[in-house]
């Protein structure tokens, strides 16, 4: 990608829609448009969302705090300030 384009995303938005998916115990969620959506932009993103479905992830703040890093503006920062 060069400096040239940037993406647009709303961050609530996707949230919602990982949420939604990784609280949906029936195989049908496989069809939500969040997982297209992925597929297509970024597919790492499904295959943690499957991995959270899995672990049991109860807290929709840990879908955030992963669609803040991957997707959000602000770099985010190590501890140890790198």
């Amino acid at each position: 990608m060069t400096r040239f384009f940037r993406f647009d995303i709303d961050q609530d938005a996707l949230t919602e829609a990982m949420w939604e998916f990784v609280t949906d115990p029936h195989p049908s969620r496989n069809e939500r448009p969040v997982v297209q959506a992925l597929h297509d932009v970024h597919p790492e993103s499904v295959d943690v969302m499957e991995s959270m479905l899995l672990d049991g992830t109860e807290e929709r703040a840990d879908v955030a705090a992963y669609v803040a890093a991957v997707f959000g503006r602000e770099p985010i920062l190590l501890p140890d300030g790198s």
